[in-house]
Order: C-alpha cells, then structure tokens, then sequence
C-alpha cells in the first residue's frame, strides 16, 4: 500500500478529484493549506485578487492506495493538476505499512 500526498492549486481541486474517481479512488483527504516554495515573492491572482506573499493558498490531498494504481494514480494528479507554471505543487509518496477500516476491523487493502 502507498500513501500520496499531493499539493495542488485549489482550483485544479475539482478536476483532479474527478479524475482520480475515474482511475479507481474510493475516497480521500483533502485540507485547505498555505506554503511556499520556488515562487516565493511572486506576484500570484487569486480568486481575482493580486497579492504578493511568501505564504500562497494551496490544497493538500492524502490518498492511501493499493499498490496496483499507487503510480497510476500519481500520473493521473501530475496531469490534471499542472498548469504548466511555477507554484503546481508536489507529490509525495510514502509505503503505508497498515490500515484498519474503524467500522469493520478490515485491514490491508481491503480497507482501502
């Protein structure tokens, strides 16, 4: 099993979640967050507005997958998340050693 956390732009939110239900995900987390890497200083619009900060509003995905669609599912964020500019985001990806489904006692994949 793997878990995935990947950092997008929050209007690429939509778009990617779709896609990621095609390809075989049941279910995610998703935060609102605030980051900064390359694109520090930079004048961002958002929603609109022109700012510049070192702190930009960004969206935070976690996944846990089965190992068949972990690389899948990476490509699939990497395409429908990019906007071919600088801020896109990362993907991280982590072995998960267990899950436990909470309701049922399920464990492995099977929780998933």
């Amino acid at each position: 099993m793997k878990f995935i956390i990947a950092i997008i732009k929050p209007f690429k939110l939509d778009e990617v979640r779709e896609a990621l239900t095609a390809v075989g995900v049941a279910g995610m987390t998703v935060s609102e967050v605030k980051g900064f890497g390359r694109q520090k200083g930079q004048t961002e619009i958002y929603r609109g507005a022109e700012y510049s900060t070192n702190m930009l509003p960004k969206v935070k995905i976690e996944i846990a997958v089965s190992d068949e669609i972990a690389a899948q599912v990476v490509e699939t964020i990497m395409e429908t998340g990019s906007t071919d500019s600088i801020g896109d985001g990362k993907i991280f990806v982590f072995d998960l050693a267990s899950a436990t489904r909470i309701r049922t006692g399920e464990t492995g994949d099977t929780a998933l």
